[in-house]
């Protein structure tokens, strides 16, 4: 898994959860003959005192150079104290000094999440609300958490649970002082091994594979090795590998490295010099062309890879790139994680870098960075045929020599590879836009139809502003307006409208120039959503309409068939039933003979809504479980939060409360995790609405409150007297004046409104407000 979390898990889990956890072992400590007694007795202090009670502590930084065994010496300890923790441990490489990006703290907060059973798409988009809800889920429970390479408290803080019975455990190059000063951690400095230790390592590689040798020439090579556990393994592969090899020779051979990386070193560190100079040790007894992939993936996007985006950098068939990684397994150079997959150690991946820039021409090395781009692109390209089949693919072109792109026998296949490429998609991004414009816009525009229904949307806002100041600075408007009408479809799914708006009007401007009729309404029909988002109706269908007489003009009919449910959507909110009604049938006759899943599922949603109006429980029941499970087929778990709340409404009209509120509630958690706080409150209200039919008026009110009090955070000021309203008829009974302020409130946001149901919720606030009055 991309960042390298586990989880493991030996209790139940959270009961708001939407999946249940994915048992993973911490990794294994394969270095584990590194002894390191005395820092494992320092480790199990933090667990208990001399009496054996629990101490405070919750926080243990182990700091320590580069290539010291940090990784090591935490898993081996984790694993000794395993049944410590009962409900598992989590872990994480923060990747803090490798040559690429980091994991954020988001990037790490999202992946436990998921291994804690929070579904990918449901995990919140702000910071503060992933923590928030990763040591909620923590709360009652004794896990084990480590953190391996992180470069800054900023990484870290975010991923402390907070709570008494789980203890973190964190390694790093840095002393990390603000974790001591504001979180009370405990902090462990490891150095070299001592010199017992550090021989004792290297026998225990080389046993079995070449006689005992001298004690002295060992004591010499691991002084040579800095005595650090990194080179010790690394430097002992190589001995073992040439059984025949006197132990003299081998340190020639690495005392002429060491003069090499005296010659070329800045002198700044020791024990970093000792370590590069066997990583030179090892690298040049590689037969030539497994060096050669190892220095050209230094130039890979990230530090994690598959087998056939490898092969498509060194140019080479899968079955012989198999081979060659095969050889750098074997070498201790490169780490296979599953199969057909790989990574790097951050050390080895900066070596490898700066190899490929030393010995590798600039030709070579842009054409097979250029390969490597080239390969993401077309895959992504491949998987948007599955995952968005109904949007149209960019014209790419053959892909070039020596590349051969991924192709997905399914849905399912094709959403695996995103998901599990997905850090390594919007790194290709960043890479590109360094050097290479044209894919840098390319791989943001085709990323964005091909990123998985789970993918925080936040994540590809990033790359996509990227493309597009890539896409201005090639002067290509087309693509300067697919990539801002992209931007406003992702600003809009996290409640930013006024940017939605602008970029979509942006892009509205560049369609007429360029003759392209179809973005034209596209953006069009973009623009009307955003007005529908805001419940400005009449400019909703007005934009909706401009957009389907374009659209039928150019036969475009999967098009015509969703800006038609937007409409149906429109008239729908206004109250109009019967043109509702029409158009619902219209569209769902559409999508369903375009096979358009999707577009189905949202139609039966709005058919749900439309019944349950019509006195239709029943129906609508099974028109929003059709919807629900179309969301689910299509692991989209936006949608399935949204389509929850249709299906509550539907329970609630039939009576089913208990039903309802389980819908609600499930909705509000989906929602909420997602980041988007606007649905998370419509779920509110509805539970507001149930326990009012339930005659709980106090539970109710509360409800109707924290709905309230959202929507007038974001500006929404329909929703926000639907809750005034409710929150009126809850606390009538208590206290007559607060409920005449909530209506009178209500009133005022609804006077700008005169559509039909305006018009009508009007008319029904105004006899209360009456009746509460008179």
């Amino acid at each position: 898994m991309s960042g390298g979390i586990h989880f493991h898990d030996h209790g139940t889990p959270d009961e708001h959860s939407s999946t249940s956890p994915t048992p993973r072992q911490l990794p294994a400590d394969v270095h584990g003959f590194v002894n390191r007694t005395d820092e494992l007795d320092q480790l199990n202090a933090v667990l208990a005192d001399e009496e054996g009670d629990p101490l405070v502590i919750s926080v243990c930084v182990i700091a320590g150079t580069a290539g010291a065994g940090k990784t090591s010496l935490a898993l081996r300890w984790a694993h000794q104290v395993q049944n410590r923790f009962p409900h598992g441990q989590l872990y994480v490489n923060l990747r803090g000094y490798d040559p690429g990006e980091p994991i954020t703290a988001q990037e790490a907060l999202h992946r436990f999440l998921n291994a804690l059973g929070v579904r990918p798409s449901a995990v919140p988009q702000e910071l503060d609300a992933a923590a928030a809800l990763y040591r909620s889920l923590l709360a009652d429970r004794q896990v084990l958490v480590v953190l391996d390479n992180a470069a800054t408290v900023g990484q870290v803080r975010p991923l402390l649970p907070g709570s008494a019975g789980c203890l973190t455990v964190v390694t790093s190059r840095t002393r990390l002082s603000g974790l001591a000063v504001r979180d009370g951690a405990r902090r462990l400095t490891l150095g070299t091994l001592p010199q017992p230790e550090a021989v004792a390592l290297l026998r225990a590689v080389t046993a079995g594979y070449r006689p005992a040798d001298d004690l002295e020439r060992l004591t010499e090579l691991a002084e040579l090795c800095a005595r650090l556990p990194l080179a010790l393994r690394i430097a002992a592969e190589r001995a073992a590998s040439h059984p025949h090899m006197r132990l003299d020779d081998l340190i020639a051979d690495l005392r002429d490295e060491s003069a090499l990386w005296d010659a070329l070193s800045t002198g700044d560190d020791d024990e970093a010099e000792a370590v590069r100079t066997v990583f030179a040790w090892s690298y040049r007894a590689l037969p030539e062309q497994a060096a050669r992939l190892f220095r050209l993936l230094g130039l890979h996007p990230g530090p994690e890879f598959g087998l056939h985006a490898a092969a498509a950098i060194a140019g080479e068939t899968a079955g012989r790139t198999r081979q060659l990684l095969d050889s750098l397994v074997g070498a201790h150079l490169v780490e296979q994680i599953a199969p057909d997959r790989y990574q790097f150690h951050d050390l080895l991946r900066a070596y490898a870098t700066a190899q490929a820039q030393h010995e590798e021409p600039l030709k070579e090395r842009d054409a097979a960075l250029r390969r490597g781009l080239d390969w993401y692109l077309h895959t992504a390209d491949a998987a948007q045929s599955w995952i968005n089949p109904s949007e149209a693919r960019l014209p790419l072109g053959a892909a070039a020599e020596g590349v051969h792109p991924l192709a997905f026998a399914d849905y399912d296949a094709a959403v695996d590879w995103s998901e599990r490429d997905h850090a390594n998609l919007l790194q290709a991004v960043r890479t590109a836009d360094s050097e290479h414009d044209r894919l840098a816009w390319q791989l943001a525009a085709v990323l964005w139809n091909a990123q998985s229904p789970s993918a925080p949307v936040a994540d590809w806002l990033t790359v996509g502003r990227m493309g597009l100041a890539a896409a201005r600075r090639v002067g290509d408007r087309g693509a300067e307006a697919l990539l801002l009408t992209d931007l406003g479809m992702g600003y809009t799914r996290i409640n930013r409208l006024t940017a939605s708006l602008e970029c979509h009007r942006s892009a509205l401007e560049i369609w007429p120039e360029l003759g392209d009729r179809l973005g034209e309404a596209d953006s069009l029909n973009l623009v009307g959503l955003v007005h529908l988002r805001r419940r400005q109706l009449d400019d909703a269908a007005v934009h909706f309409e401009r957009a389907m007489t374009i659209f039928q003009e150019l036969s475009s009919a999967h098009m015509e068939a969703t800006t038609l449910s937007n409409l149906a959507t429109t008239h729908l909110r206004a109250g109009r039933l019967p043109e509702a009604a029409s158009v619902v049938r219209q569209a769902l006759a559409a999508h369903r003979s375009l096979n358009d899943r999707r577009g189905e599922g949202n139609i039966l949603r709005l058919r749900s809504e439309l019944e349950c109006e019509q006195g239709e429980a029943e129906d609508a029941m099974r028109s929003a479980h059709d919807a629900l499970d179309i969301a689910l087929s299509l692991r989209n778990h936006r949608l399935e939060g949204y389509w929850l709340i249709t299906l509550a409404n539907a329970q609630r009209a039939g009576g089913r409360f208990a039903e309802a509120l389980t819908s609600y509630q499930r909705s509000a958690a989906l929602n909420r995790r997602l980041g988007d706080r606007s649905r998370e409150a419509l779920a509110w209200q509805g539970v507001g609405e149930t326990y009012r039919r339930l005659n709980r008026d106090a539970e109710a009110a509360g409800f109707h409150r924290q709905a309230a009090a959202v929507h007038h955070e974001l500006g929404d000021a329909w929703h926000e007297a639907l809750a005034l309203d409710g929150l009126g008829t809850a606390t009538l009974s208590e206290d007559g004046e607060a409920a005449r302020r909530h209506w009178s409130q209500a009133l005022r946001l609804l006077a700008d409104y005169d559509d039909p149901r305006a018009v009508a919720t009007r008319a029904r606030v105004e006899r209360r407000l009456e009746r509460a009055t008179g």
